[in-house]
């Protein structure tokens, strides 16, 4: 579609998924629930804020979410992420105490995630729209084939990016990656139900500049 608002970089790469039936279903299905009265989550200049912040030829870290947040205030379009003044999640408290554990990192006062996206953390949602208080109601709305296709985009046109993996939904995406090109790093999800379990010492923060560094790539700043 001609007027989607996205990164010309990012336009370019997904030229061809703008044209798909899926898509057009999709943007039918999103007015159609707006006009419906529905509070669709994040807000519409947010919806691609993950690749208007992150261009494909400056990703250098994957990190993949399955849902934006479906409370008020919280989703804006970086997974993981919410704003500033916003009462940090559950799961990023899990993912500061694993930054804080590995790299000593002081736990931020906030969750805004947008310096990662900056520096080519590709902040991802497999679904990018949620309707409020209704977690996974977006994820037959079509969504998963564009952003299947994003990181398909990645994995085909870039080198030696770090995709990081968490939990059984994301290590699903696996397929889509050439891992004799990039490095993959997968483990357990930081949601307070499985961060125990594998998530807190699975080091992916230190391992994903380790990478970067020997492919002699710019370090994240975490």
């Amino acid at each position: 579609m001609s007027n989607v608002k996205i990164e010309p970089s990012w336009k370019e790469a997904l030229s061809e998924e703008f044209t798909k039936p899926y898509f057009r279903m999709l943007t039918t299905f999103l007015k159609e629930e707006k006009a419906a009265g529905k509070a669709i989550y994040p807000p519409g200049p947010l919806i691609f804020n993950a690749y208007n912040t992150t261009p494909i030829d400056e990703v250098k870290v994957v990190i993949l979410g399955q849902d934006p947040y479906h409370n008020p205030g919280q989703a804006m379009g970086l997974s993981f992420s919410v704003p500033k003044g916003v009462t940090i999640p559950p799961s990023l408290r899990n993912i500061y105490k694993e930054l804080n554990t590995s790299i000593g990192l002081e736990k931020p006062n906030h969750g805004d995630l947008t310096h990662w996206a900056e520096q080519g953390v590709f902040l991802l949602n497999a679904m990018l729209t949620v309707e409020k208080n209704d977690p996974g109601s977006h994820k037959r709305s079509g969504w998963q084939f564009f952003t299947d296709a994003s990181i398909k985009a990645i994995s085909d046109r870039r080198e030696n990016v770090v995709f990081m993996l968490w939990g059984a939904f994301a290590r699903k995406k696996k397929i889509l990656i050439d891992e004799s090109k990039h490095l993959v790093l997968e483990s357990a999800h930081p949601s307070p139900f499985s961060a125990d379990r594998g998530f807190f010492g699975n080091n992916h923060f230190v391992l994903a500049n380790e990478y970067l560094a020997k492919h002699g790539r710019e370090e994240i700043v975490w």
